[in-house]
């Protein structure tokens, strides 16, 4: 595969020592409740960083730290492997949190969070591997465009890649990414790759006027060897697969780009809180042109401050109903469950419009 990374240096990363993770006293104590409690505690940290996130291109290795410390990463991490196993309302509630004060940061952490999600739908033995050993959860990357090359070899594939919009390879261990299989005479077929980011250059090309903290670089691995059991098909096929049937949570045959839409929106619906609870504040202190009275006193400052604070709480009303009907839809008998999906991803794209 052809790529431009001569054109780039390599991204500043900070791929994790490890050793900071919970122990078991610690993660007996996280509930979801608990989570969010710590992340609100953090609200002042994240923001204090926010300009420098922006201006690092990526999140700030103390924030990032502190995400790590308050078990934020745990939340689809499957109980029986010591995880939270945590519902869609409780991660909403924690993904918000952070939105209110750092999008950008926000979109990160959800992203990687929920990443943890899509290794259950590798096999369970790469499951085991990682999270019952070394890695309790995994920071990683989801990139799957453009696609890249996987030929088969005796015991796994070959894979080339030149990834693009990698959100969290920045503080990523792992690296999930989509292929597609070269065949002789077949039709290339759809396959996710699991791999070490220690083992995939990282390009320095996020370069953005806005949610450039994200550092949502390019990755490059050039005719890596991927063993079969860290590949899985089940990700792209109908809305259950053995994650469900290994994990008996319904949370886990959630259909997949309906749930990726509703962590997309998270951020923003925090964001759009934060900007409201921003203008109640300023109107409040602000005083109004050559009065001494501020402009929270003005009818046309409050109606503003009303139809904001609206749109804001509607946005992340069609955000938590999505996450019930996804439950509702990890329930259905079809494989497809076309409808039912596309429906789900107009109704985040009006919350998202909201906000």
């Amino acid at each position: 595969m052809t790529s431009d990374r001569t054109l780039f240096k390599h991204a500043d990363r900070r791929i994790p020592s490890g050793g900071d993770f919970l122990d078991s006293a610690a993660l007996t104590a996280l509930t979801p409740d608990e989570l969010t409690r710590r992340i609100r505690l953090l609200q002042p940290l994240i923001a204090e960083h926010a300009a420098e996130a922006e201006s690092l291109r990526r999140p700030v290795d103390k924030v990032w730290q502190a995400l790590r410390d308050a078990g934020f990463f745990y939340q689809f991490v499957p109980k029986r492997f010591g995880g939270m196993e945590t519902n869609f309302d409780a991660f909403i509630d924690a993904g918000m949190t952070i939105g209110e004060v750092d999008a950008s940061t926000a979109w990160t952490a959800v992203f990687c969070a929920e990443h943890n999600w899509i290794l259950t739908h590798f096999p369970l033995e790469t499951q085991r591997e990682l999270w019952a050993g070394q890695f309790p959860y995994i920071i990683a990357p989801g990139v799957v465009f453009p696609p890249g090359t996987a030929i088969p070899v005796p015991g796994g594939y070959r894979v080339s890649a030149h990834w693009k919009w990698a959100t969290g390879v920045m503080h990523a261990d792992w690296i999930i990414g989509n292929t597609l299989v070269q065949r002789p005479d077949t039709k290339p077929q759809p396959l996710m790759v699991l791999l070490p980011a220690k083992d995939a250059e990282v390009l320095d090309t996020w370069f953005m006027d806005g949610m450039s903290a994200t550092g949502s670089n390019d990755i490059v691995v050039n005719d890596l060897f991927v063993p079969g059991a860290r590949t899985t098909t089940t990700f792209f096929g109908g809305t259950r697969g053995a994650s469900e049937r290994a994990h008996q949570n319904a949370i886990y045959g959630a259909p997949v780009l309906p749930f990726l839409a509703m962590c997309a929106s998270i951020p923003a619906a925090g964001a759009a809180h934060g900007m409201v609870s921003a203008y109640r504040q300023r109107i409040s202190s602000s005083a109004r042109p050559g009065s001494e009275t501020t402009m929270a006193g003005k009818v046309a400052a409050q109606i503003r401050l009303a139809r904001a604070d609206l749109l804001a709480r509607n946005a992340e009303l069609l955000i938590r109903d999505v996450g019930r009907r996804l439950l509702e839809t990890a329930n259905l008998k079809e494989p497809e469950l076309t409808n039912q999906r596309l429906a789900l991803r107009a109704q985040l794209a009006m919350a998202v419009a909201n906000c």
